[in-house]
């Protein structure tokens, strides 16, 4: 199992990081250690004094393909739900300034939270799809999937030029504007439309 990840695939959070819009896809990856499953608390690790949340819609992977055409692609996905891309920010600005890979600041143990998924077809409307994520019950941060820069369509080819796509791989399609950090005793809840599908509380 893959866990891809989509960053930049908002442009109001590109602006807010002072990232320059991406003319393709920017693409990264976490391994399956990373997860956070089941509504299990997320532990702040002692590396970072900035983690932030990033609230992202993930499709999980239907069936296997390789240079999946556009036509097709809805075929290789069919449910959904809403996760928490964890993110060491100060690290990150570290190894940004030193042309240096994300992976320490993107990919370590318990930085992605996944919710319950649904179905596609259960969705009320499929080409927008609101999310949001709450804390301590208060609404942080809410996107909607009509705003992305590379829709799920696309998103699937162009990470399929690169990499067979299996059963199972997820694809974190990247976060709206209105990241920040969280901190120690906060709890996190995601919703997808209406539907809770995820808590986590910090410890």
């Amino acid at each position: 199992m893959k866990i891809f990840c989509i960053g930049r695939n908002y442009a109001l959070h590109a602006k807010e990081l002072g990232n320059a819009i991406p003319e393709s896809p920017v693409v990264f990856m976490k391994p399956a250690t990373a997860l956070l499953k089941n509504n299990m608390p997320f532990f702040y690790p002692e590396f970072s004094a900035a983690i932030e949340f990033e609230a992202e819609l993930v499709l999980k992977v239907a069936k296997n393909g390789k240079h999946i055409q556009a036509k097709f692609a809805k075929d290789y996905y069919d449910e959904i739900t809403v996760g928490i891309d964890f993110t060491a920010r100060d690290l990150q600005s570290k190894l940004k300034e030193k042309g240096l890979p994300w992976e320490l600041a993107k990919a370590f143990d318990q930085s992605a939270v996944l919710g319950e998924f649904i179905t596609v077809n259960q969705l009320k409307n499929k080409e927008a799809i609101p999310f949001s994520l709450h804390k301590n019950g208060s609404k942080v941060q809410e996107g909607n999937s009509q705003d992305v820069l590379f829709s799920f369509d696309e998103l699937i080819c162009f990470i399929s030029q690169y990499f067979t796509l299996q059963a199972g791989d997820l694809i974190y399609t990247g976060t709206p504007a209105g990241v920040a950090k969280i901190a120690i005793g906060e709890k996190y809840e995601g919703f997808l439309e209406d539907k809770k599908v995820f808590e986590c509380e910090i410890k």
